[in-house]
């Protein structure tokens, strides 16, 4: 009985430092700092074409590890802009390198939040250059009082949601796929 009650106590106590979190809310469900990444993305509604994408590219256990790292989140609508086909595609077993490439092109080492990468931006003369874990380039730049990304090839995403901090980073989610060279 005092094991249940200890117990018991523990899940309130854990249940109340939640509750005390600064959370976000992303595809209707809250986002916890004290979770990770894929603790956190796989309860978004709105992104389970990347979580299904990161789980095909092998990407969970590095993305749930210390870190830091700054992701620019594609939404499910982001990913219906692609293609038709694309998607279907990418995930199959065969391609799972282009797809870890066009996945790790948009993640940034580091924690990077919205008022850091407005002041590289200041900084760059209205541009910041931010070398991907992937190795490629993506540009940060602002248009009125939203943060913009723009990829190797031309593409532009704007940053819907900001500072979503998590455990291991932050993530911005973003309205458009990313795409490298």
């Amino acid at each position: 009985m005092k094991t249940l009650a200890i117990s018991f106590i523990a899940a309130f106590i854990s249940i109340a430092s939640f509750a005390q979190e600064k959370t976000v809310m992303v595809g209707g469900a809250p986002m916890y700092p004290s979770k990770n990444i894929v603790e956190n993305a796989v309860n978004s509604k709105d992104h389970t074409t990347l979580v299904a994408a990161v789980k095909a590219a092998g990407l969970v256990e590095t993305l749930q590890s210390a870190g830091p790292f700054t992701v620019f989140a594609p939404t499910n609508k982001a990913f219906d802009k692609l293609p038709k086909g694309t998607v279907e595609t990418l995930v199959k077993p065969e391609n799972k390198s282009t797809l870890t490439k066009i996945l790790t092109y948009h993640v940034v080492a580091g924690k990077w939040s919205a008022e850091d990468l407005m002041a590289k931006i200041k900084a760059g003369n209205g541009k910041a250059m931010l070398t991907t874990v992937q190795g490629g380039t993506l540009t940060a730049w602002m248009k009125g009082k939203n943060v913009w990304i723009t990829d190797e090839k031309g593409g532009m995403a704007k940053v819907t949601i900001s500072d979503v901090n998590q455990s291991n980073g932050v993530i911005h989610v973003i309205d458009t796929v990313l795409m490298p060279k």
